[in-house]
């Protein structure tokens, strides 16, 4: 065997390397994980039927994988891990109901808005006041979930006879109906969904109220990912111009 044989070899495996890493550096990676988590119905739930995570934020990222020729991989992953998950590599992307705020930008970077909403305000279903303000609630007892920005809203408001706190939206909503609190304030999304699949009952969202606290939903990248960064925000932009990202939003009632 000719010395020229494994040296033709080595030169063929050489460009056969740089061919895949500039197809590489073109057109990004073919496959990413993706976090979503169990709960947040109907942004992401599990669907014990199927054994997987569904909802409006996993059909989103799945079209924004088409429109951006990669395919993803959901994975369940609880909330308080996402962010984790995605800065020590376990995960590729984000894709919940996870609102842009400012501290959140100091760790990882946010790609263009997918969704936006604000806090929704419930009342008993048989109040039919045209709320358009908190402000109309004064003296009143109100609530709010634990942890959300609803709680810290009605609190630094300071006109309530009372703002109690509740670990779940079920618990706030059974309490609303049976007239232990006047009004909540809770994800309008949400409590929209769940008002219509009668899981809640005996309170409703009120159309007048408009909301002070919008945040943006957005699909969530490792801070300095630009490469994958860019690439989602053109798919997002695709799925926009082309109406596939509304008829998500609109099948899920949203």
């Amino acid at each position: 065997m000719s010395l020229a044989s494994p040296l033709r070899r080595a030169a063929l495996i050489l460009c056969a390397a740089c061919v895949t890493s500039g197809a590489w550096a073109q057109g990004g990676a073919s496959s990413y994980n993706v976090g979503a988590t169990a709960t947040g119905i109907p942004f992401t739930f599990l669907d014990v039927k199927s054994n997987s995570i569904q909802g409006m934020m996993v059909d989103t990222v799945t079209a924004v994988g088409k429109a951006g020729g990669f395919s993803v991989n959901v994975q369940q992953t609880v909330f308080s891990a996402l962010i984790p998950s995605l800065t020590s590599n376990k995960i590729d992307i984000i894709s919940a109901a996870m609102l842009k705020t400012a501290a959140r930008q100091q760790v990882v970077d946010f790609s263009d808005p997918v969704y936006s909403y604000g806090e929704g305000l419930l009342v008993k279903a048989d109040d039919a006041k045209p709320y358009t303000s908190l402000d109309e609630l004064k003296g009143e007892i109100v609530g709010a979930q634990v942890g959300t920005v609803f709680l810290d809203m009605l609190n630094k408001k300071g006109i309530f006879k009372e703002v109690r706190s509740y670990d779940s939206v079920a618990d706030l909503a059974r309490d609303l109906a049976l007239g232990r609190i006047k009004a909540a304030l809770a994800d309008q999304p949400i409590m929209a969904y769940q008002i219509r699949q009668n899981t809640f009952q005996g309170v409703r969202l009120v159309d007048s109220y408009k909301p002070v606290n919008v945040g943006d939903v957005c699909l969530v990248v490792r801070k300095g990912d630009t490469e994958t960064l860019a690439r989602l925000n053109k798919a997002i932009s695709a799925i926009k111009a082309d109406g596939t990202l509304a008829k998500i939003v609109q099948k899920w009632g949203i």
